[in-house]
């Protein structure tokens, strides 16, 4: 079985979209203003990568290209970016309002970990996305007791 490791962050992420179409220019900005970089673009994949990262967003198959997102079903329920910086949440909220996304709460501080500061929205097909920002460890401070409390979760 081998020993317990460290991972190293997320690799990659895809995320697959109804209407391939409609999204990609909400995504090709959004990639762009966090300064990632288009790896591959093809009718029905866009992959960028940057921050230690890579985002793919990919056309539904035709079997599912009707299906709408939802948060609740297997598979993703939402994707989380941390900020560097908590300024950063503001700048976002700002750029993605302007873009026409869907604000399901517009920044604010949340009690997940102390100093949680986010903003959560909705790409055109609604998927949820949300950007953080939680100064020094986090939850991952040795004096945070885990798992943390039933009202927190």
């Amino acid at each position: 079985r081998g020993c317990p490791m460290q991972i190293n962050g997320i690799a990659h992420i895809y995320l697959t979209v109804q209407n391939f179409d409609r999204c990609l220019p909400f995504y090709k900005a959004l990639l762009e203003f966090w300064e990632m970089t288009c790896l591959i673009e093809t009718p029905d994949l866009y992959y960028c990568i940057g921050g230690r990262t890579g985002i793919g967003i990919r056309a539904a198959s035709n079997e599912h290209k009707f299906t709408p997102f939802d948060q609740y079903r297997a598979g993703l329920h939402h994707l989380c970016i941390r900020a560097r910086h908590r300024d950063d949440v503001d700048t976002l909220y700002t750029f993605v309002k302007d873009l026409g996304a869907t604000i399901v709460h517009p920044p604010q501080e949340d009690d997940w970990a102390k100093g949680y500061y986010s903003v959560l929205f909705e790409d055109p097909d609604g998927l949820r996305l949300e950007m953080n920002f939680v100064p020094g460890k986090g939850n991952l401070d040795p004096s945070v007791k885990v798992p943390l409390p039933n009202e927190k979760q």
